[in-house]
């Protein structure tokens, strides 16, 4: 039988060895100064979610189940909490604490969640090698560069398909962080790359009934990575272009039904810094739906009553429909903070009633608001013909009112984008907002001092201190 041809997705390049050989050499010196503040700033954002995380009740669950599997002897710390588990059951768990509330950052063009993994990693695998507080910093930012470029080469593919990069592609960059924490050289690297292709997971079918999946994709990436790391460490051997093999990564999630780029896994990579375009995220609610909300909110501001309103029209981009506005009738009545946290329609609702979007509008009081239903009703949505996505996650709310008039309001750059960032001053803001939720403003301001003083500490002495109730 004569050869098939190879399907065009399919690409020559070594980009496993090159990010292998990367990964292997990779080195603080290189980091400039304002990478690494930048990266303590989104680390402590994290935390803070972490900590308010930890009084809701998808976290208790979560800790006594994977406290049911733990060996009892483990003694990696959990964010906000007294226990002490087995590696990857902390950073399971540690993933769930930042991720559950959909308050962590995003790396818009990566169109993923990339502290919500790496984050639990080198916390707990730092600690576990008794690193340095800057040798914890050098990983985290090692794997965000390399987590969010893999992200970027599906050009919003992955959520067109079905696939949650943050658990799927996040499980390559965790994997990485956590070799050069044991000291892996490039062949190890790789093999722990090529081991990662076979225990990354990601599905969006929880947008379907607002199931917990979601909550548990950045930790279960986090330790698949360690274990691939591991495993490597020890001799186990990889596939060698888990990446850009005929059955890698790309090939396999999207193929020929939606075009990428191998080239942006490593473009610029160790030059241009992908941990200064992280998003922190303004809003509890996916970033998609936040230059919606915002646009909402300012017509709030400007007067708007909920009477004079005949009907909504919300335009977002093309390639978020699937996740934040279908199907409609569900996102018009969402069951629960999740599915509520994922929907343009009650969202958009709720900044046009209240004026505003923070936690306690997740809250089941205000979900059945039956004022804000009301509008979910009449919300309807379109894509966007002029947006810039995925730079920005913009968009414009039309409101038609019953005089005839129509109001526009629209948010071409959202709040937190590369070219609209939250300050460090607004990070802290929100790290206290989030950490009053749990602990005193002393106990805040111990945390804080431990993550911004990170560089001249250890990874233990910070684990210490978040490791605390």
């Amino acid at each position: 039988m004569a050869a098939q041809p190879e399907s065009i997705a399919v690409t020559r390049h070594d980009v496993s060895r090159q990010i292998a050989s990367f990964a292997a050499g990779f080195d603080a010196s290189s980091i400039p100064r304002e990478v690494f503040e930048r990266a303590k700033h989104l680390i402590l954002d994290s935390i803070g979610i972490a900590f308010a995380s930890g009084g809701y009740d998808f976290a208790a669950k979560a800790l006594a189940g994977v406290c049911a599997l733990d060996s009892g002897a483990g003694k990696t710390a959990v964010i906000g909490h007294n226990e002490r588990l087995d590696l990857r059951n902390a950073i399971l768990m540690n993933g769930i604490l930042v991720h559950g509330l959909d308050f962590d950052d995003t790396h818009a063009k990566g169109v993923i969640h990339a502290t919500a993994s790496v984050l639990p990693t080198v916390l707990g695998v730092a600690a576990a090698q008794a690193k340095s507080g800057k040798e914890l910093l050098t990983a985290y930012v090692l794997g965000i560069e390399l987590a969010t470029r893999l992200g970027a080469v599906a050009k919003g593919g992955f959520h067109q398909l079905g696939f949650h990069p943050t658990g799927l592609v996040g499980t390559f960059g965790c994997a990485m962080a956590a070799a050069w924490l044991m000291g892996a050289n490039t062949q190890q690297c790789q093999d722990a790359l090529g081991l990662s292709l076979s225990t990354a997971a990601g599905s969006l079918e929880f947008l379907e009934d607002g199931a917990w999946n979601k909550r548990m994709h950045p930790g279960w990436a986090g330790a698949a990575a360690v274990t691939s790391a591991t495993l490597a460490m020890n001799g186990y051997r990889g596939t060698s272009r888990p990446i850009e093999g005929r059955f890698g990564l790309f090939n396999s999630y999207l193929g020929e039904r939606w075009g990428f780029d191998i080239d942006l896994a490593t473009e610029n990579l160790g030059n241009a810094w992908e941990v200064l375009a992280v998003s922190v995220k303004p809003l509890p609610a996916c970033h998609f739906t936040h230059a919606a909300v915002d646009a909402a909110i300012r017509l709030h501001q400007q007067g708007l009553r909920k009477e004079d309103i005949e009907s909504i029209h919300v335009l977002v981009p093309y390639e978020v429909i699937k996740t934040v506005c279908e199907p409609l009738e569900s996102k018009r009545r969402p069951a629960n903070s999740y599915e509520a946290q994922f929907s343009i329609p009650y969202l958009v609702a709720t900044g046009l009633l209240k004026g505003r979007m923070t936690l306690e509008e997740l809250e089941d009081q205000a979900l059945s608001d039956p004022e804000v239903l009301k509008l979910c009703k009449i919300t309807n949505y379109a894509a966007d013909p002029d947006t810039a996505f995925p730079k920005y996650y913009d968009g414009e709310v039309i409101v038609h009112l019953k005089n005839g008039k129509v109001l526009r309001e629209r948010e071409a750059i959202n709040r937190g984008a590369v070219d609209r960032p939250l300050t460090s001053d607004d990070i802290k803001q929100k790290f206290y907002d989030n950490m009053a939720l749990r602990v005193t403003p002393q106990r805040a301001e111990q945390v804080e001092r431990a993550v911004l003083d990170l560089d001249g500490s250890t990874a233990n002495e910070l684990a210490r201190i978040l490791g605390q109730a």
